[in-house]
């Protein structure tokens, strides 16, 4: 390819990388990795049929949980096929389109994560600051314009960045950092001025990212400070208790995420498979962590999955 730009059209393959300087354990990777994929999928599907079947369930809070549980299959799927190839069958090339593809669901189920965990933080608050007002402000059609306003937002904010990246030309060697396509991947292989690129990509994080986890800490603060008001230690702990799945969600969300900019920025040093393996952290552990943490603080979720699993009640 020498120093002569291509144009999006003209530009060969991109090349996947596995874990650089690990291709020994590549395989052993693939079968912790098909691990987490079978929890993720099956977990999420499973909580996805208790919600639908199960009429107690049919509340806003697990609405916003079946929301989680679609996006989270949605993650895994969009990983999945070149993660299969390239660390079982060592099919390392994606064309460029395939790759742009790949990394527009990649973001957008990102985005509606943090967007889908922000709705939740709202329900929480209005149920434990204004409990007697949550049926009238949490309606059916509410929830359902909830979640069509963070499906549009997400949309609207990754839709742009396959298109600022074919506008520019590419002199590199195509060689990516990790088995799927990412933005803060693909943007280093131009040769051109990615000055928009870049302003765009900080826009869109902290329009997303950054305000809503603003928004979650102050719901929490919210929440806190109703709790506190509350007189007998047990009811502050019960309210208190029915958080904690989303507290939880939040936090596997969102420390893999700033643990993955940290390491950006500051390990630039470090070998490269721990960026790698920083990076399948973030993609692959919410999807897992979730349907569990939800199976385990949700007792009628616990129970329906008991009863499906051993065909008894718990």
């Amino acid at each position: 390819m020498g120093g002569e730009p291509l144009n999006s059209s003209a530009l060969p393959p991109f090349t996947l990388t596995g874990l650089p300087g690990l291709e020994t354990s590549q395989h052993w990777l693939f079968l912790l990795l098909g691990a987490l994929y079978i929890v993720s999928i099956v977990g999420n599907a499973l909580i996805l049929f208790i919600v639908k079947e199960e009429q107690s369930l049919h509340q806003p809070m697990y609405y916003f949980l079946s929301l989680l549980s679609v996006n989270d299959l949605g993650v895994s799927f969009s990983t999945l096929p070149t993660v299969l190839a390239t660390f079982c069958f060592h099919l390392r090339e994606i064309s460029f389109n395939s790759c742009m593809a790949q990394m527009f669901f990649i973001h957008l189920f990102s985005f509606m994560e943090s967007g889908i965990l922000l709705v939740m933080s709202f329900d929480r608050y209005v149920a434990i600051c204004n409990p007697l007002r949550y049926t009238t402000v949490l309606t059916d059609g509410r929830v359902v314009r909830m979640g069509l306003s963070v499906i549009f937002r997400s949309f609207c904010m990754v839709f742009p960045l396959p298109f600022l990246l074919k506008r520019l030309p590419f002199c590199k060697a195509n060689v990516l950092s990790h088995a799927y396509c990412l933005h803060p991947d693909l943007i280093r292989l131009p040769c051109g001025d990615i000055t928009i690129n870049n302003i765009f990509g900080l826009f869109i994080v902290i329009s997303t990212f950054g305000l809503d986890s603003a928004l979650i800490l102050l719901s929490y603060v919210l929440i806190l400070r109703s709790v506190l008001a509350i007189a007998s230690r047990d009811e502050r702990m019960k309210t208190l208790n029915t958080c904690v799945s989303h507290m939880c969600a939040v936090l596997i969300f969102y420390v893999p995420m700033v643990g993955v900019s940290m390491a950006a920025r500051y390990g630039r040093h470090a070998p490269r498979y721990v960026h790698t393996l920083m990076s399948l952290i973030y993609l692959f552990v919410p999807p897992m962590l979730n349907p569990v943490i939800y199976s385990i603080k949700t007792k009628e979720i616990r129970r329906k999955i008991c009863k499906i699993l051993l065909g008894t009640k718990f």
